[in-house]
């Protein structure tokens, strides 16, 4: 969701700068706006003109609780299926900081494969792409999609490959995207 509110941080709480994908720490009493709250990550413009993403336990700084990653239930038998569905369905919790759209809606996925495991589980091979090449993002997204669909029962391991072969272009975004973003011409 999109909202604006003021904040001001109650500890010194490690940020990620946005799009340089440089980690901060941003000092207790810094005052903020918040502009994008999607996924469990806050998007937040500090009192000194920087752009930063909080997330995970640190958002506890600016007053916020943290939220647990969504997983599926727990079910007896983990078929390619089901596992499939919630890989999909967790893709679709993480979003780019800069823009409020999940990341399948963006068309950022290009592939997304499951592997069988001796354990019975899956691995998860996928490659995805960014918005802009030199966006310094990558890692930090790449690693976002790792923590969420590793979370998943029956996932054994995710192995993210951030590629920009084709090169992400605006005509990759679902309808609804283009519609919420105003890109319908």
């Amino acid at each position: 969701m999109n909202i604006r509110e003021e904040v001001t941080f109650s500890r010194g709480a490690e940020a990620i700068m946005i799009p340089s994908g440089e980690r901060v720490v941003v000092p207790e009493g810094a005052q903020a706006t918040i502009t994008q709250s999607l996924g469990g990550a806050y998007t937040l413009i500090t009192d000194r003109g920087l752009m930063v993403r909080v997330s995970g336990r640190e958002v506890e700084a600016i007053g916020k609780q943290p939220v647990d990653v969504p997983g599926a239930s727990e079910v007896e038998e983990q078929t390619k299926e089901k596992v499939e569905e919630a890989v999909w369905n967790q893709l679709k919790t993480c979003f780019d900081p800069e823009i409020p759209v999940n990341i399948v809606d963006l068309g950022l996925v290009y592939q997304c494969e499951l592997q069988d495991t001796e354990e019975g589980k899956f691995d998860i091979k996928m490659k995805m792409t960014l918005t802009a090449p030199g966006c310094g993002m990558g890692p930090v997204l790449a690693n976002d999609v790792k923590t969420k669909v590793e979370s998943l029962p029956g996932v054994h391991n995710a192995d993210i490959e951030v590629v920009f072969d084709p090169v992400w272009d605006r005509s990759m975004m679902s309808e609804a995207a283009k519609l919420q973003l105003g890109m319908m011409w």
